[in-house]
C-alpha cells in the first residue's frame, strides 16, 4: 500500500476525532476515489504513490472547475466549499510549478524534440515529453497553453 494512502487514512482518523467536518468529508471523498481507481478495470490493483497523486490531481481539478462554475452561477457558498475542499486536497499534492518553471520545461522539451520548426503540428510530441515531468505538479491546461504559446 502506498505511503500517501496511509497518510490520508491517518489524517482522516485525526480529522474525525477533531470533529473537522470539512477535512474529514474531503478525505473520505478522496479515499473513495482512490478505492474506485484501484478496483476499476478488469482486475483490482494497488496504487503507487504516483498513481494516488494522479487521483488527487484529478479530484483537485474537479473542485477548481466546480468552484468556477458555482461562482459564475452566483452560488458563492457552494463555490467557497469547493475551494476549501481543493485546498485540503492541495495539502497532499507536490508543490505546484510556477509559470516560469513550466515555460522552462516546455522550452527544453521543444529543443529536445526539435519541434521548433514544425509549429503546432508538433504539439503532441512536445506534450508527450512534458507531461511525465509535470504530472501532479501542474495543470495540464496551463501546460498545453504554454506549449501553444511557444509553438505558435
Amino acid at each position: 500500500m502506498s505511503d500517501l494512502k496511509d497518510r490520508l487514512r491517518t489524517d482522516l482518523t485525526t480529522a474525525i476525532k477533531a470533529r473537522d467536518d470539512l477535512r474529514s468529508s474531503t478525505l473520505r471523498m478522496v479515499l473513495t476515489a482512490i478505492t474506485n481507481a484501484e478496483v476499476a478495470g478488469k482486475q483490482s490493483k494497488q496504487l503507487t504513490d504516483e498513481d494516488v497523486i494522479g487521483v488527487l490531481s484529478a479530484e483537485a481539478k474537479k473542485r477548481r472547475e466546480a468552484a468556477d462554475a458555482f461562482h459564475d452561477a452566483g452560488r458563492t457558498e457552494s463555490a467557497a466549499k469547493e475551494k476549501a475542499e481543493a485546498e485540503v486536497i492541495a495539502d497532499y499534492l507536490p508543490e505546484q510549478l510556477t509559470e516560469q518553471e513550466i515555460a522552462d520545461l516546455v522550452t527544453s522539451a521543444i529543443a529536445q524534440t526539435g519541434a521548433a520548426d514544425d509549429g503546432m503540428r508538433a504539439m503532441g510530441k512536445v506534450m508527450g515529453v512534458v507531461q511525465p515531468q509535470v504530472k501532479g505538479r501542474a495543470d495540464g491546461g496551463a501546460v498545453a497553453a504554454e506549449v501553444r504559446r511557444q509553438l505558435g
